[in-house]
């Protein structure tokens, strides 16, 4: 697209033109990953500065739509799946197998260009740590972090998250 080199990084910089002709002009990946997951990875690096999974969840909440940051923001207010149509969808927890099949649509080998993906391990790790995990939360907590998160739940499918339970 022409205005490619341009200063500005964001769609909403742009006019409606502008945004729909470099839409139709990229092929578009949109990787998500369960919230809860998102919310345990994001307290783990310590980005959060609370001591326990708890109160870091009670800082999310206590954040809101509009002032936390986009390591926990649900999916759908960052990446606006509803407005933009996604040619590939990737989930982690599949990235190996899904990566492979976006590559070879592209033309791209496949192969030599993934990291060694460890994808079952990952997800039994996952696993372990959201029981542990949300374990700590409260019966409100769970209650409002499936709100807070209510939309990326209904867009994208993590059957298995602890949100939708």
């Amino acid at each position: 697209y022409r205005r490619l080199r341009a200063k500005e990084t964001r769609l909403s910089k742009f006019n409606q033109t502008e945004i729909k002709a470099m839409l139709g002009s990229y092929t578009k990946v949109l990787f998500v990953r369960d919230p809860f997951h998102r919310l345990i990875a994001t307290f783990l690096q310590g980005m959060g500065i609370s001591p326990s999974f708890s109160s870091f969840v009670q800082e999310v909440l206590d954040s809101g739509m509009h002032n936390g940051s986009a390591a926990w923001k649900p999916l759908v207010s960052l990446c606006r799946p509803c407005l933009v149509q996604y040619d590939y969808v990737v989930m982690f927890g599949f990235l190996r197998q899904e990566l492979s099949h976006v590559l070879r649509r592209a033309g791209l080998p496949a192969g030599s260009l993934l990291p060694e993906l460890t994808d079952s391990q990952v997800q039994w790790t996952y696993r372990w740590l959201s029981e542990q995990m949300f374990s700590e939360l409260s019966a409100q907590q769970r209650k409002q972090l499936s709100h807070f998160y209510r939309w990326d739940l209904a867009a994208f499918p993590f059957s298995r998250s602890f949100l939708s339970e």
